[in-house]
């Protein structure tokens, strides 16, 4: 099927299009205000905003999805997403199940019986069901890994989804991702690592949107979930959760100068993580990242989980789940993560305490946060509760914001994001 431009499709942008009020501005041409976080730093993030006629597309299926985003070219560009666009489809439109990328003999079945650790030990997965595996995965990750290339703005039109795929913006700059329900990037060959965290870990291959080695990108009015297959519906092998989601949206490998708002985390376990590994290799100076009106809502972890960035998170919303919650934000190697203003809503089981975690973190700035409708010091109740087992965190980050908007009250961005965060709720 070939890309449909807006000319073409003029008549009838009155049934696809956002509300009137929305798209009398076009939406698809804004670009970042002055001071918005990090992604306004320099000449600022400007996306598509530049691109002539003949690069503004509306897309109704992965195919033209796919030929609009040019292999990830750096053309300025605009696509327009509407109705429900399933990248697991093939060049007709067809959906693809499981089923059919599953190659060269790979069966669930065989797969875990091959790699038991009761008889494989803790040995890599290797032999024929590996193999099989990771072609089928190969198969799978050409249909749903979508490369978006510098100069471009993706804007859903009202009711837009985006089912699993990975939005994959890989070492690119200036780039725009907005009002656009992104969920279920959903992994069919999940791989078992006998050696994660001491037990054995299950690992999937895609996020919602990964953000990798790129800079100034702005990501608003974005919701992003697991919607269609929740994790916590999936069995259980190996004493492990077999998990088929990877996370929300992850900013990694040297990404740089990033602005998150606006936008609905869902019903998730990891759902941000800023810089991917404790070696520098490369992110010591980047990473910086601002993250302000997001609610995450039934998080399990990483809202974020920070490395070397300095990452700015204000006037954000917490739902925190009741079951399975291991903490909010993430302290880790040389990150200088700065928490103004956010508001956390729990039930009595979970401590002020349990909002933090530590791996070699060594400070957190923590200023305004409300609990439960009170103020609290979070630092030094996390710094009393962890002192047995963690090394104190100071409060010392060694950076202060400048970029950014008006910070409000917790309990004004508490009120506010719950109204206004996500897609189709863009003012």
């Amino acid at each position: 099927m070939r890309v449909r431009q807006i000319a073409v499709v003029a008549g009838v942008l009155g049934l696809l299009c956002v509300p009137a009020h929305a798209d009398a501005r076009d939406i698809s041409r804004d670009t970042l205000p002055a001071d918005d976080g990090w992604a306004s730093e320099g000449a600022g993030t400007t996306g598509g905003a530049a691109a002539d006629a003949e690069h503004v597309y509306v897309v109704t299926d992965r195919a033209e999805l796919a030929a609009a985003l040019d292999g990830g070219s750096a053309t300025p560009k605009i696509i327009k997403i509407a109705g429900t666009v399933d990248a697991n489809t093939d060049d007709d439109g067809d959906h693809l199940s499981c089923a059919d990328y599953a190659t060269d003999g790979y069966d669930l079945d065989r797969y875990l019986a091959a790699y038991d650790p009761r008889t494989w030990g803790s040995a890599k997965p290797s032999g024929a069901q590996e193999e099989a595996r990771q072609a089928s995965a190969a198969r799978q990750a050409e249909r749903v890994t979508l490369n978006v290339g510098s100069n471009t703005t993706i804007v859903g039109l009202e009711g837009a989804v985006l089912k699993g795929a990975n939005l994959q913006v890989k070492n690119a700059t200036n780039v725009i991702i907005r009002n656009l329900d992104s969920r279920d990037a959903y992994d069919c060959f999940p791989v078992w690592q006998p050696n994660t965290g001491g037990l054995g870990d299950w690992k999937t291959a895609y996020d919602n949107i990964w953000l990798t080695g790129s800079n100034h990108v702005w990501v608003d009015h974005v919701t992003l979930s697991d919607k269609g297959h929740p994790d916590e519906k999936e069995p259980t092998y190996f004493g492990r959760n077999y998990l088929r989601h990877d996370g929300l949206l992850d900013i990694t490998n040297g990404s740089d100068l990033v602005t998150v708002s606006w936008s609905r985390f869902s019903g998730h376990d990891k759902a941000m993580l800023i810089g991917n590994s404790d070696s520098a290799t490369g992110d010591r100076g980047k990473l910086r990242v601002t993250l302000h009106h997001n609610q995450f809502e039934s998080v399990v972890q990483r809202a974020p989980r920070v490395r070397f960035g300095q990452v700015h998170v204000y006037n954000n919303r917490y739902v925190v789940p009741t079951d399975d919650y291991r903490y909010s934000l993430g302290v880790s190697t040389e990150s200088g993560l700065y928490a103004q203003n956010n508001a956390f809503t729990t039930l009595g089981r979970i401590e002020v305490a349990d909002l933090v975690k530590s791996w070699n973190g060594t400070a957190l700035h923590d200023e305004g946060t409300l609990f439960n409708g009170f103020p609290v010091d979070l630092l030094p109740i996390y710094n009393a509760y962890n002192s047995g087992s963690e090394r104190d965190l100071t409060a010392d980050v060694g950076w202060t914001p400048t970029l950014h908007t008006k910070i409000d009250s917790a309990e004004r961005a508490d009120r506010e994001v719950a109204r206004g965060a996500g897609a189709g709720r863009i003012p």
